[in-house]
């Protein structure tokens, strides 16, 4: 179940990271949405943040911002889960 929902979070930061990443090519220009792309979302993030009022985006970057926090506190709660490879009572 909490590997469904992971999808479905992750799917969603991925719609939200798409958003804003052309909202950066579209006003910072090429290189800035190519940073964004190499660096894997996380100056796009905070490039979003840096420009939500003046674009509009604020709760494109409000949601994205909690399926972040979600995502952790998942991968926290399901880290707990794994034994990698070694079992827990031999």
């Amino acid at each position: 179940m909490l590997l469904i929902l992971a999808w479905l979070l992750n799917l969603g930061a991925l719609i939200c990271f798409v958003i804003v990443l052309i909202k950066q090519f579209q006003n910072a220009g090429v290189v800035h949405g190519i940073i964004g792309i190499i660096t894997c979302s996380i100056w796009t993030f905070i490039w979003g943040w840096m420009n939500a009022g003046r674009l509009n985006i604020r709760n494109i970057m409000m949601i994205w911002s909690l399926i972040l926090v979600v995502c952790i506190i998942l991968g926290f709660i399901n880290g707990f889960n794994f034994s990698f490879g070694t079992p827990a009572n031999p």
